[in-house]
């Protein structure tokens, strides 16, 4: 028998990476499709949009509806964040 006192186990070895929640997965309900934006110009020839934007070629805009907002982080307007999406046919 061995009595160690004042002693704790070695702790295991921490990564470096930073704390990050669970990936929770929220349900959205796709309400419109339609193809990227096009230029707008105006009688003057310039762009009427106060920000200049320009979407991919092959890229589609997506309009979702997401149910309870109170799953969505408060500052998912900041541009912090990354989505993934997963279709699943009904």
């Amino acid at each position: 028998m061995e009595i160690i006192i004042g002693s704790i186990p070695p702790l295991p070895p921490q990564s470096n990476k930073p704390f990050e929640r669970p990936q929770t997965v929220i349900e959205a309900q796709l309400l419109h499709v339609r193809p990227p934006r096009k230029g707008i110009a105006g009688p003057s020839g310039m762009e009427r949009r106060g920000k200049m934007a320009t979407d991919p070629l092959r890229g589609r805009v997506l309009t979702l509806m997401v149910p309870d907002a109170d799953l969505l982080p408060a500052d998912i307007d900041s541009g912090k964040y990354k989505v993934a999406l997963r279709f699943i046919r009904k």
